[in-house]
């Protein structure tokens, strides 16, 4: 049983791990259960068909956010209720929730007093949630605080605790009060991806995600607008959230806004497509726990300049598949970005071939495999030795900052490898 605040048809990293896990646990010959908000008024259990799998999904009443264009949740005092309700309707083997927020909290305490195994997922930043809580700032380390102490009774009801990164698991045993909190990578699958190496008839930059606040595409807009105009570049922004609207009046402020292309909401085909079609990935968040878009990306075989912040590190190295920038430094994002797109097909094809190696221990069978082992009942230290334990690739090791030091010019910066001088086909740097 999965236990999810978020779930389709909403659109982030969460959901889609959720959606992803349950069809993969399906198709091993499991009987899966997800627990999540209805997406409207209508609720009740349902069959409801990801990929080819028909999954059943229990949708609690839900209410929409006052703050939030589509974020509903389930009442936290009716919660414990729909938990029961449940529970005792299925009697699962084992409860793996995917927050420890509204149902991971309620679904933890009654699995528990029940003697059902619980398994732990945190996909979450708490700056992430308190964003749209409509919290007044001078209240939210209060109310950050509340959460992380409400946050670490659930996750100490797990038998195991995971989140995707190592960096990940850092943060929540930092802020969680947990211990052994395990790594294991959201996935993907990798051969869903086409990656189209040498020159492209336009020079395109493609961002994919949440268009939210901690995204900062605000920066990326930014970033763009300092691009020479002789790159004739575009930019792609696919995604959709609170911030689209604000976003898109700033790009027509900017006076880019006939290079800019907000497509909103995408379906997969077209998200690949897009992916395929980009010359370079742009990652300009600071509250990333993995970044399944990056990953994405790196699938597709695309050079990726991303934030150096939080778990992004993980998955750009530096100078290899791609290149970290200073989080929230427009002038330091151009630089990035004008570097790859200025340099030679055969330079950008060893950046996007390495990231497409890079990417394969994150393939989504082996993310199966190890959650099938922790709800058999292995014990942590044996799927720890195999989970994928990523080097952190910051510019300075820190979590949010790297320092970079660039000249205030187009040619390729000191800390750059040279275009003229790398013509290889995936070399490591």
């Amino acid at each position: 049983m999965l236990p999810a605040d978020t779930f389709s048809p909403n659109v982030n990293g969460a959901a889609k791990f959720t959606e992803n896990l349950a069809m993969g646990m399906k198709a091993r010959g499991h009987d899966v259960h997800v627990v999540a908000p209805a997406a409207s008024r209508r609720h009740g259990r349902f069959t409801e068909t990801y990929g080819d799998e028909p999954i059943t999904v229990h949708r609690v009443r839900s209410y929409r956010w006052f703050k939030h264009d589509w974020l509903r949740f389930v009442v936290p005092w009716r919660a414990r209720a729909h938990a029961r309700r449940i529970l005792d309707e299925v009697q699962p083997d084992v409860v793996h929730f995917q927050s420890a927020v509204i149902l991971g909290r309620a679904f933890s305490i009654e699995a528990k007093r029940r003697g059902i195994r619980v398994i732990a997922t945190n996909h979450l930043m708490v700056e992430n949630v308190i964003e749209h809580s409509g919290i007044p700032k001078f209240l939210q380390p209060t109310a950050a605080s509340i959460w992380w102490r409400d946050a670490s009774a659930t996750l100490r009801r797990a038998a195991a605790v995971t989140t995707p990164t190592r960096r990940a698991a850092d943060f929540l045993e930092a802020n969680g009060g947990v211990n052994d909190v395990l790594a294991i990578s959201c996935g993907l699958r990798t051969s869903d991806y086409t990656a189209q190496f040498g020159e492209k008839p336009e020079r395109r930059i493609l961002f994919l995600g949440r268009v939210t606040g901690e995204k900062q595409i605000d920066v990326l807009l930014e970033a763009f607008r300092r691009l020479p105009t002789d790159l004739n570049a575009k930019l792609d922004i696919v995604g959709g959230g609170d911030l689209l609207h604000a976003l898109q009046r700033l790009s027509a402020k900017l006076g880019i806004d006939d290079r800019v292309t907000f497509h909103g909401l995408a379906t997969d085909a077209e998200v690949r497509r897009m992916l395929t079609d980009a010359t370079v990935f742009a990652m300009p968040s600071i509250a990333e726990l993995q970044s399944i878009a990056t990953m994405e990306a790196m699938a597709s075989g695309l050079p990726v300049v991303a934030a150096n912040a939080m778990a992004l590190p993980h998955l750009v190295h530096h100078g290899q598949n791609g290149f970290l920038f200073e989080p929230g430094d427009a002038g330091d994002l151009a630089r990035r970005l004008e570097w790859v797109l200025r340099a030679p097909a055969a330079e950008r094809d060893r950046l996007g071939r390495e990231g497409l190696r890079l990417v394969q221990v994150h393939d989504i069978d082996r993310t199966f495999d190890l959650f099938e082992r922790l709800y058999l009942g292995e014990s942590i230290a044996d799927v720890a030795a195999d989970s994928v334990n990523e080097q952190d690739h910051s510019l300075d090791g820190a979590p949010r900052t790297g320092t970079i030091t660039l000249p205030e010019t187009s040619r390729p910066p000191a800390d750059l490898p040279s275009a003229e001088g790398r013509r290889g086909d995936g070399a490591e740097a």
